[in-house]
């Protein structure tokens, strides 16, 4: 009997059609986290409180809060402390994009993406959302 060999990748079609690509069935936790965002209206809070932060008709569309909020929750809750690994681990997973609500054509936010969202968005809008977040998701004093 001979020893095997690993060959290496076999050359894919070109087309994939969409039914071939990769499913996630999710993560169960950031399923939950989303359907109580969703519940509880967390875009349309974070939309109105950063508001003041973005123009109707200036610049190119900016970062959404919605999704701002959801990458730092991300790197709260998987213990990333840096923008350049919350945009790699999002890269990575079916499910964390999927929490971001970004479909299959779509790009998750670059590092410095996130970072100058970071930057332009003040600590005092920071804490308000983590707190109501916090009251919400976990209960208020807890």
């Amino acid at each position: 009997m001979a020893m095997g060999k690993r060959r290496g990748p076999e050359q894919e079609g070109f087309f994939v059609t969409r039914a071939e690509m990769p499913r996630s069935s999710g993560h169960p936790f950031y399923r939950a986290l989303e359907r109580e965002l969703r519940r509880e209206k967390f875009d349309d809070f974070v939309e109105d409180l950063c508001s003041r932060y973005y123009h109707d008709s200036l610049g190119r569309p900016g970062l959404g809060p919605g999704v701002y909020f959801r990458c730092l929750l991300i790197g709260y809750f998987e213990g990333i402390d840096s923008e350049r690994g919350i945009a790699w681990r999002v890269e990575d997973s079916l499910s964390l994009r999927e929490f971001l609500g970004l479909g299959l054509g779509q790009e998750p936010p670059d590092h410095s993406t996130i970072s100058r969202t970071r930057r332009l968005i003040d600590i005092e809008t920071h804490r308000a959302v983590f707190t109501w977040a916090q009251e919400r998701l976990v209960g208020p004093g807890s």
